[in-house]
């Protein structure tokens, strides 16, 4: 009965996720457009293959400039959303540069896991998390 519990309480807990991370991108189709995006450009990286982030490095840099130009809903819309915006930007500008100039595979994934982790402090911002 404990695990059944147990497993319900784990149920509603990715529910809510689910339901809390649909109605950002709803609210704000650019944060999706941006993130699908990024998974296909990190999500590889991390395992080493950096192909995927070679060829979307540019088109990551304008959906995170696009990021930055779009309308934020009214909730999200902090100081601290947009500094954070603000630095993924000039991340992904970073990482873009380090493409084009054939920077080494460690400092490419170094500058691409640092773009993911402000992008993921970005998703906790509007789903209230202190960062």
């Amino acid at each position: 009965m404990k695990s059944i519990k147990a497993f319900a309480v784990i149920a509603l807990f990715f529910a809510v996720n689910t339901l809390s991370s649909q109605s950002v991108t709803d609210k704000w189709p650019a944060i999706k457009t941006f993130h699908e995006v990024m998974s296909r450009s990190f999500h590889p990286a991390e395992e080493g293959n950096l192909a995927p982030l070679k060829n979307f490095s540019e088109t990551l840099m304008n959906k995170a400039q696009e990021l930055t130009k779009s309308e934020i809903p009214a909730e999200f819309k902090t100081k601290a959303m947009l500094n954070s915006i603000d630095r993924l930007q000039r991340k992904t500008v970073e990482v873009h540069k380090l493409v084009l100039s054939q920077g080494s595979d460690t400092d490419l994934t170094k500058a691409i896991t640092e773009a993911h982790d402000i992008f993921h402090e970005i998703v906790g911002l509007c789903s209230g998390e202190k960062h």
